[in-house]
């Protein structure tokens, strides 16, 4: 049986692989880089600020990250409204930082890191928590609107999600000169 599970296993894989080759590198850069920040995979000012406003917006998301381990405790089981509150404020700010950056233009992309950041679980509650930053007047109209029209139907409306944990992490890969051979 185990030998059935991981053929399924292998092209969730490759499905959440081809997905996040389809957002722009610029969304790419964004994910590896929010991934280091909540994940403390790398030293995210050394890899990836660029200048001095990327060092202070990746020092701005890590002090906005630190929450990340409470919310991870905090996703509620059930829908009851008692429990929407402590996680959905947290949740959506987050959201609002993240939209604001401008280099997650579309749900999709925000669902694919925070499904990495938060877990499976957090899943039912992104759409809330995505419409209500995306419609948030820090953002430039024109983002607003992309960014409200990038919500499907079906992902606004599901009645049901899926509890899979995600398998594909993606990370920062050094390029390796084509002349050089790898020994072993």
């Amino acid at each position: 049986m185990a030998s059935r599970m991981k053929p399924a296993q292998g092209s969730m894989t490759l499905a959440e692989m081809k997905e996040f080759a389809s957002f722009p590198s610029s969304t790419q850069r964004y994910i590896r880089r929010s991934l280091d920040v909540g994940l403390d995979r790398e030293d995210a000012m050394l890899r990836w600020s660029r200048d001095v406003v990327e060092a202070a917006s990746i020092r701005a998301q890590a002090r906005l990250y630190n929450n990340l381990p409470d919310l991870r405790v905090m996703v509620p089981d059930d829908s009851g409204l008692d429990a929407i509150e402590p996680f959905l404020a947290p949740l959506m700010t987050l959201v609002a930082f993240d939209l604001g950056q401008g280099r997650l233009t579309s749900f999709s992309a925000l669902r694919f890191l925070y499904e990495r950041l938060i877990g499976a679980e957090v899943r039912p509650w992104l759409p809330s928590a995505f419409c209500a930053a995306a419609a948030l007047p820090h953002l430039h109209p024109e983002l607003r609107r992309k960014l409200l029209q990038s919500i499907s139907e079906a992902a606004a409306t599901a009645s049901g999600w899926s509890n899979r944990q995600p398998a594909f992490f993606p990370y920062w890969v050094e390029k390796v000169d084509s002349g050089t051979t790898l020994a072993s």
